[in-house]
């Protein structure tokens, strides 16, 4: 008998306890944001991932009326800035900039030191933006199929200049290397400055990186674009065709921002940032302001998100074992 009213009263104790806390969880994601919100940016300042958070960051600081505000944590294959996110509470205060850099990153380890896709839960892409290949304003080679071509015809004599031998634009000039069959050699720079000097002495022929990247050399005419890596070409540059329309059949390398929060954070505030987002990125300045750097702004569902992920780590898993790169 006793027994029996112990444990009634330890169920109704615990209804209780339930009850009251599902009211306060509720409502702290009902009044989300109380207080500034950090976004953990995985590259360092200045650079495009940098600017497009910044630019998204102060959207958000007027919609929620709360500072959102950026923390650079550069680091190799970003895990000083993933081991900052994962270490935070779960309640929407740390957000995380997944950049394709992470996802290339992840591809290139036997095992990667964070379980990155389930420490983590996504909330919508940012943008999506591709690579483009330049050559030198004075080149004999007007368009991709030039270059191509005459990588066959000398085997091995072409260099296409890179940065990152880890990030996207490396593994980009790998998957057109394997693509198109042609035989050039990669070669890897510090910055994009180096690799454009490089370029400007014909130490290499070709440079594929990203527009912003590019873009000032672009406007001194100093370099020419022959090449977009996406699927479609780029609002950036729209008269300049895609490797695939020049012959390069199946090439479509494309790249973007996602933003993801702590595995555990309350749906409710995935689903107002993920709203918040939606309408930032439809805002025509930020969408104005995002394509000055080549980025195409665009907000997406979570599970759309997680999908996009994915795919750009299969995609760039499935490069590196075609060309053979070690991982670690």
């Amino acid at each position: 008998m006793l027994h029996a009213l112990l444990t009634r009263r330890a169920v109704i104790l615990s209804a209780v306890a339930l009850g009251c806390a599902a009211p306060d969880r509720a409502a702290l994601a009902q009044n989300y944001p109380e207080r500034p919100v950090r976004i953990v940016v995985p590259l360092g300042p200045g650079g495009v991932a940098d600017i497009i958070a910044r630019i998204v960051a102060d959207k958000l600081s007027d919609k929620f009326g709360k500072r959102f505000y950026i923390e650079n944590m550069p680091s190799p294959d970003g895990l000083t800035a993933l081991h900052a996110a994962l270490g935070a509470a779960p309640d929407g205060y740390t957000l995380l900039m997944l950049t394709g850099g992470i996802a290339s990153s992840i591809a290139l380890y036997k095992q990667f030191p964070i379980d990155v896709l389930n420490d983590f839960v996504p909330i919508s892409s940012i943008g999506y933006f591709d690579c483009l290949m330049v050559v030198n304003a004075q080149s004999e080679l007007k368009n991709l199929g030039d270059f191509l071509k005459a990588a066959r015809a000398k085997p091995g004599t072409l260099n296409v200049g890179t940065i990152s031998a880890a990030g996207v634009q490396r593994l980009t000039a790998n998957y057109l290397k394997q693509a198109s069959g042609a035989d050039f050699v990669i070669v890897p720079f510090r910055t994009t400055p180096d690799a454009i000097v490089a370029l400007m002495r014909n130490d290499v022929q070709m440079v594929i990186d990203f527009y912003a990247a590019l873009k000032p050399g672009l406007q001194n005419q100093q370099m020419r674009a022959i090449a977009w890596a996406g699927a479609t070409p780029s609002s950036a540059l729209p008269e300049i065709e895609t490797a695939s329309e020049q012959g390069v059949k199946g090439f479509a390398a494309s790249t973007g921002n996602t933003l993801y929060a702590k595995a555990g954070t309350p749906a409710d505030v995935i689903a107002a940032l993920n709203k918040a987002l939606h309408e930032v990125l439809a805002d025509a300045d930020v969408k104005n302001r995002l394509l000055d750097l080549g980025v195409v702004s665009k907000a997406s569902t979570p599970a759309e998100t997680d999908a996009q992920v994915r795919a750009e780590i299969k995609k760039w898993a499935e490069v590196i074992d075609r060309a053979g790169i070690e991982k670690h």
